[in-house]
């Protein structure tokens, strides 16, 4: 087994810590990677307005989780989780202890990686671990690698050693990108669930109001709030519902806004849920209080009024794109349709749906809603009365489900 260790303050993770690793997995065909952010670093002092360990490891995830490996890509709290300064030294000998048959590969930047012999026991770091430094510019090359080899191989017999070079990356040091963040830029140098992670927890002198955000930082708020893999389907709501307004006459920006935030609170558990729900006076019945997949429609509805400052139209159409109901509006109807059959979506009888959506609003509704109905019998579970009125509305007023 190979594997790699990133280790940094990562204050905050930006595009160049992102692309480093994913590079490295590849170059090095390592079979797991662990992302390790330090505690107190032995070669320099953290900044006053560092934010905590639980922030940087929060950031640190959020990262990793970008890269989209699961399998090959953890976190470890090893560092932070030690007393004192977070000697690589130490780290490496854990991680050999715990994985003695492995090959351990440590990552690091030019800047680490030409100071590397005055680290702290540096003979120990390369008899535990191959070395892979990374340049993130083009004039980080072998003019500047090599010396820096020669030196660690012949000083250090044994000792493993290997250089990427990151190609047209764009790079940025963490001192500037602070100083950017404070200004209320630099959100180009970062992974848009970093950034709004950031901007929630108003990190390095960020003061966003919240209620009032540009598209581009409602949509990190959004991503910062769920897995990595749900975005592409957030994105794809998000485009099919501005579509569907504009086809039937609705506010496109409502729609916009609605699909960026539909599934906010998607991955939060039943317990945190419920508790949400209690916070902002949401009645629920007997089967919500123990169906979890019912509650983020309702507690993300509250997260964009409350948090995000969205409008009714806006709330009332994330809170009933799950069950839908009797007389819904054109949004409501649009955000329901747009989170069913977004361009992601591949079962059978998707293309139907896609094509009434167009052409019958309310039979593309009507058809998402049977199509629920008839899946949650298939599986023996109970259909949420909501659902069924909104069958019965439609029906009532002689709507079908014929093209």
């Amino acid at each position: 087994m190979k594997i790699g260790i990133y280790g940094g303050t990562f204050n905050p993770p930006h595009l160049g810590h992102l692309a480093a690793a994913q590079a490295a997995v590849g170059a090095l065909g390592l079979d797991r990677l662990f992302i390790v952010p330090a505690s107190i670093p032995p070669h320099k002092e953290l900044p006053g307005d560092t934010p905590g360990p639980e922030h940087r490891l929060a950031m640190a995830e959020k990262m990793a989780d970008a890269l989209l490996m699961p399998q090959v890509v953890q976190l470890s709290q090893m560092e932070l989780n030690r007393k004192g300064k977070s000697y690589t030294a130490d780290t490496l000998a854990a991680l050999r202890e715990e994985y003695p048959e492995a090959e351990l590969w440590l990552l690091m930047g030019t800047d680490m990686f030409l100071t590397l012999h005055r680290w702290y026991e540096p003979e120990r770091i390369l008899n535990l671990a191959g070395i892979c430094a990374f340049g993130r510019t083009e004039e980080d090359g072998e003019e500047v690698f090599a010396p820096q080899r020669e030196y660690l191989e012949k000083n250090f017999p044994g000792a493993r050693i290997t250089t990427i070079t990151l190609p047209d990356l764009v790079d940025v040091s963490s001192t500037r990108l602070r100083e950017l963040l404070a200004r209320g830029e630099g959100r180009d140098y970062l992974h848009p669930a970093v950034y709004g992670y950031i901007l929630m927890n108003r990190l390095y002198g960020t003061c966003a109001d919240l209620k009032h955000l540009d598209i581009p930082e409602l949509r990190a708020c959004s991503y910062s709030m769920v897995m990595q893999k749900r975005v592409r389907h957030i994105r794809g709501t998000e485009e099919e519902a501005v579509r569907l307004a504009r086809r039937w006459g609705a506010d496109e920006d409502h729609a916009r806004r609605a699909g960026i935030l539909h599934d906010c609170t998607k991955y939060l558990e039943l317990e945190e849920q419920l508790e949400l729900c209690e916070t902002y006076g949401v009645e629920l019945d007997e089967l919500e209080h123990r169906a979890v997949k019912l509650l983020h429609s309702k507690t993300g509805a509250c997260i964009a009024r409350h948090v995000f400052g969205e409008p009714d139209e806006v709330f009332d159409a994330i809170f009933w794109h799950t069950t839908a109901k009797e007389n819904m509006t054109t949004l409501e109807k649009i955000l329901y349709v747009a989170d069913y059959m977004e361009p992601n979506r591949t079962f059978e009888g998707v293309e139907r749906l896609r094509r009434l959506a167009y052409s019958n609003l309310d039979a593309a509704l009507l058809l998402g809603v049977e199509t629920t109905i008839q899946e949650m019998k298939d599986r023996s579970l109970p259909v949420h009365q909501s659902t069924l009125r909104a069958q019965a509305w439609l029906r009532e007023r002689g709507v079908t489900t014929e093209e």
